[in-house]
């Protein structure tokens, strides 16, 4: 919450061990399980949660348990995201107006975090009269994740790295920072901050810093030091879970490993791709419908004017003007053979991923 001081804590990396960090896992059990799958994930690895483990997803309380299972092992350290400090309802900064909003959001997403305990510990949401009536009853229902989410810090800080669910300010100590630095820092990369330490956050994804292209793999900033690296997992239909890869403590040698559950094909046809295409996007995302159809629509992007045709399905109401789902008209250019993540099949050809970027491919698929 706003004016409340961050916990950072202080962790020493053992020596020759390969260090995992995922961030925005957003209560999606499968892609977190897949992607430690695919990773190959150990006990002799490290692994960093680099924050909003929790909500939008559909198990909140799933994984909120899960990782605190495996956090029991000492190899699994679990940074607190702006989705994730659910315990700041039973602190000093809490108040009457905020359980009326957190009683809003409850009914209004049907899902999250508190919503799972209320229905775990028998609790209608809907019968309800506020929500202060049910506090101290999930506080006794659960004390044990209670007590594991108010202990989460805001940010990790190594001999090289500072693992930050969002950013974190240049200009003041790491110590001296509000938690708001930390877990709401909207579009780091774009601030023109350069850090002495490599900063590793999530919360924003990548794809949002695209314009007309669509890449959901982490960015890596050398000269800033900032690496980002959410790919969209749940708030995305083509996103990703990522996984950033660093082989050691003392190494800057950063890969990754990504998981997405579409199924794989292969190109039969070679196709150019390029050409003029936009990337609408949330908070960007308000159209006109021109023309609209069964299957694609017509529709003016607002601010620009750029023109594209987009699933109907992903426009958000009935309305001339409405917001969408992200989308693109960006055609990819693919070689036949290519291996191919298929995200849409339409009447007109696929929407698909390959090495992370998404666009639309015309040719046919073995």
């Amino acid at each position: 919450m706003k004016g409340m001081k961050a916990r950072v804590t202080r962790l020493v990396l053992p020596p020759k061990r390969r260090i995992l960090v995922i961030s925005d896992i957003h209560a999606n059990i499968p892609y977190f399980e897949g992607l430690l799958k695919k990773t190959g994930f150990s006990e002799r690895d490290e692994l960093i949660i680099d924050g909003d483990f929790l909500e939008k997803g559909e198990n909140s309380l799933g994984i909120l348990r899960r990782l605190m299972d495996m956090s029991r092992a000492g190899n699994t350290h679990v940074v607190c995201g702006n989705c994730d400090d659910w315990a700041d309802i039973y602190s000093s900064f809490w108040n009457e107006y905020h359980d009326e909003h957190v009683m809003q959001y409850i009914l209004w997403k049907k899902s999250g975090l508190l919503w799972d305990m209320c229905n775990a510990a028998g609790i209608d949401p809907f019968e309800l009269e506020n929500f202060s009536s049910a506090k101290e009853r999930l506080l006794s229902c659960f004390p044990e994740e209670w007590r594991f989410l108010s202990a989460l810090p805001h940010a990790i800080e190594t001999e090289r790295f500072v693992f930050a669910h969002a950013g974190m300010r240049p200009d003041i100590p790491i110590t001296e920072q509000d938690a708001e630095d930390f877990d709401r820092c909207d579009s780091f990369l774009t601030r023109g901050w350069r850090f002495d330490k490599w900063v590793i956050v999530g919360h924003w994804p990548v794809m949002l810093y695209g314009a007309d292209k669509v890449c959901a793999n982490p960015i890596v900033d050398r000269e800033k030091k900032i690496v980002s690296i959410d790919g969209g997992c749940v708030l995305k239909d083509d996103g990703q879970l990522n996984a950033l890869i660093i082989p050691d403590r003392d190494s800057e040698d950063f890969g990754f490993i990504s998981y997405d559950p579409f199924p794989v094909k292969t190109a039969l046809n070679d196709q150019a791709g390029g050409g003029p295409s936009y990337y609408i996007r949330w908070g960007d995302s308000r159209v006109q419908v021109l023309k609209r159809g069964a299957e694609f629509s017509r529709c003016r992007h607002v601010r620009t004017g750029y023109e594209m045709d987009i699933l109907t399905k992903y426009l958000f109401t009935d309305n001339e003007f409405t917001d969408c789902n992200d989308c693109t008209d960006y055609v990819l250019p693919i070689q036949a053979g290519d291996k191919l993540r298929v995200v849409e099949e339409t009447s007109r050809g696929y929407f698909v991923k390959r090495k992370g970027w998404s666009g639309w491919y015309y040719g046919e698929l073995e």
